[in-house]
């Protein structure tokens, strides 16, 4: 039987190695559209980047309404639901900054400010999602 996952220990899954998010947002007739992410969680915020004019950054844009899943897709099966709203920045210093810091999570520390570079720059968005609800369940085929 599953069972939820404390915050400590929701924060810990979602924020080991390299596990990707699958991201929700909202398109402009109303319909999902959904995007694989490299983030970071930095308190109560997911944070991550994209270009401006994805689909992804353009439905921000215009509607910040988010979900993230985060998955373990091995026996006994775990995930992470969050839920918020996406604020968007600009921001030259920052962007590369958070750029450069995901990139060392994904790429590891010797790679991260290349990909600062190449994602900290005009055209790329920095987006913090403020998180307000939290579905963590853990072990679901127990």
């Amino acid at each position: 039987m599953a069972q939820k996952m404390t915050d400590e220990e929701w924060r810990a899954f979602v924020s080991l190695g390299t596990r990707t998010g699958k991201l929700s947002t909202v398109r402009a007739d109303g319909s999902p559209h959904v995007a694989p992410i490299w983030f970071l969680l930095d308190g109560d915020d997911v944070v991550f980047n994209t270009a401006k004019e994805t689909v992804k950054g353009r439905n921000l844009a215009r509607d910040g309404r988010v979900a993230l899943c985060v998955d373990d897709d091995r026996p006994p099966f775990d995930f992470v639901v969050l839920q918020g709203r996406a604020h968007l920045s600009e921001d030259p210093v920052e962007l590369r900054h958070w750029a450069a810091r995901i990139g060392a999570r994904y790429m590891g520390e010797e790679r991260a400010e290349e990909f600062g570079a190449r994602n900290g720059v005009p055209g790329e968005l920095l987006v913090r999602v403020t998180v307000e609800k939290v579905l963590a369940q853990k072990r679901v085929s127990e």
